[in-house]
């Protein structure tokens, strides 16, 4: 794959998701969703030049600290980490890139993804405010609070529907704005969910992309996602992200296992190590 990934006989989008499967993600389960990178982050230009470097995410740095103003918290936070019992070990981030919470976030407008929204918020749809509603606010969101670094899913490249509110949910309004959350707000210089949806294909295709997609790929199933690598790259999560961390079998308390299972799935994992 990564030969005729080199040899451009398959595109970004094919390489990533055939990562994703190797790495034991799958659209089965909401605990590994398949996961995909942010990569623009320009969303309030009139028109999106895909020439121009600068409209293009830095695909080297983990999304928490794409913004440098976050990276000194994130490192102090490292740093000044101290576990009294032992278990925990240091980390960057004490939330995860991918988990289910999150592709519910970006899927609450099309089944089965709404029912499961509901299901988690005991019975209904939580506040305005912390619903996906914009494109833009959720990027600028990212850029502003270190402890927010959700990635994106692949249906942010091929599938506008999720864009819509086509089945008309009742999903609130804004405190401050009093603005109603219906479609997704799109960046300006999408002109319809299927031309965001086109342009931002574009843009994973881009040429830049290509040329920086492998210093992403490091971070989530590369070198970089653990050991030294990874605390010089920022890229440390809580210690219950990663692969064979927590050895489920060996506990006998049935109230602590499943206290443990819970947190797995609920709190994200990080991919196998390809």
């Amino acid at each position: 794959v990564l030969q005729k990934w080199v040899n451009r006989e398959i595109s970004n989008f094919d390489y990533l998701i055939q990562l994703n499967t190797m790495a034991g993600r799958t659209y089965n389960d909401l605990a590994q969703y398949p996961v995909f990178p942010w990569i623009l982050q320009d969303y309030t230009s009139e028109e999106l030049d895909l020439n121009n470097p600068a409209v293009f995410r830095d695909l080297s740095k983990p999304i928490g600290v794409v913004n440098e103003k976050n990276a000194k918290a994130v490192k102090e936070k490292y740093e000044n980490f101290e576990d009294p019992l032992g278990i925990v070990d240091k980390f960057h981030y004490g939330t995860h890139y991918s988990n289910a919470a999150g592709v519910m976030h970006y899927l609450i407008r099309v089944e089965p993804f709404t029912t499961l929204h509901i299901q988690l918020q005991s019975g209904r749809f939580d506040c305005a405010d912390r619903q996906f509603h914009s494109i833009p606010a959720t990027w600028q969101a990212l850029m502003d609070n270190p402890n927010d670094v959700k990635e994106l899913i692949p249906e942010f490249f091929y599938f506008p529907e999720f864009l819509e509110n086509q089945n008309g949910f009742n999903l609130g309004q804004l405190q401050i704005s009093k603005e109603v959350v219906n479609d997704v707000v799109l960046p300006k210089w999408a002109h319809s969910p299927e031309d965001f949806i086109y342009k931002h294909r574009k843009a994973l295709e881009s040429e830049y992309v290509s040329a920086h997609l492998h210093e992403w790929i490091d971070l989530i199933f590369g070198y970089k996602q653990r050991g030294p690598a990874a605390v010089e790259a920022l890229n440390v999560f809580y210690y219950c992200t990663y692969e064979g961390a927590v050895d489920l079998d060996a506990l006998t308390d049935e109230k602590e296992r499943k206290a443990l299972e819970g947190m797995i799935n609920n709190f994200g994992q990080t991919p196998c190590q390809l």
